[in-house]
């Protein structure tokens, strides 16, 4: 399994911690509210929205948080601040590159929050494009083993254009490039597969290794980004082992 992928299941647990002090309901509104923009306010004929609906359904979002984030969106919210997306870049410590997806009402404030992180721990922001060309925005779903049948998920994978299929015994993994997230997604969803995660997400060109002291050191910076109020995902193209992630964990 990618360490992306162990990545994220880390902080899927992590994320129940963060909803009961209702952190992950702001960031999950306002990836409601930006998908609706952009495609409408029906899920039925907006994928991302009803991606964005489940996601905030398995962290237990209020009904009425996900209605108003979705009324935010549409415009029928007139007293809603509107977020815009933008993708900021950087390098943590020992050159590790990053991708910082984040949902802002106020640019200065998010790149000032961004920047102090980063110089704190040694790292700097980017220019636009400096770190961009070190990844490829890919179709991403990772889904849980147990009660899938694995042989089943990999022809529609291939089917629907995935270029890789990676598991183990917690998950199953699909990568391909970001034009085959739609029918990969269709025809998992046609079948009844429920996802850990299904989306659209930066993948490393080529991973960096450092060693396991490193590694923590930047997972931390990682962790203290992802924390910010306006970010919404980190990338980076920092391999993370099973090791590294264990001495994580245990810190």
């Amino acid at each position: 399994m990618s360490g992306h992928s162990k990545w994220s299941t880390i902080k899927r647990r992590k994320g129940a911690e963060d909803a009961k002090r209702g952190k992950i309901f702001t960031r999950l509104a306002r990836e409601i509210a930006i998908s609706a923009r952009k495609g409408g306010g029906d899920p039925e004929m907006n994928t991302a929205l009803s991606l964005a609906i489940t996601r905030a359904k398995s962290a237990n979002m209020p009904k009425e948080n996900i209605e108003r984030a979705i009324r935010r969106g549409t415009g029928e919210d007139k007293d809603s601040a509107a977020f815009e997306e933008i993708t900021y870049e950087g390098y943590a410590p020992f050159g590790v590159a990053l991708m910082i997806e984040c949902a802002t009402d106020n640019r200065n404030r998010t790149v000032a929050d961004l920047r102090h992180v980063l110089t704190h721990h040694g790292g700097s922001m980017g220019e636009v494009g400096s770190v961009a060309w070190q990844f490829a925005q890919s179709a991403y779903f990772t889904i849980p083993a147990k009660g899938n049948d694995e042989e089943k998920i990999f022809e529609l994978a291939v089917l629907g254009g995935a270029d890789d299929v990676i598991s183990d015994d917690d998950e199953i993994e699909i990568i391909g490039n970001a034009s085959s997230f739609k029918p990969v997604y269709e025809l998992l969803e046609g079948a009844g597969i429920e996802f850990h995660e299904a989306g659209l997400r930066m993948i490393p060109k080529q991973a960096i290794d450092l060693k396991v002291d490193q590694t923590v050191k930047v997972l931390k910076v990682i962790e203290e980004i992802e924390d910010l109020d306006d970010v919404q995902d980190v990338y980076s193209n920092l391999n993370i082992t099973d090791e590294a992630l264990a001495a994580f964990s245990a810190d």
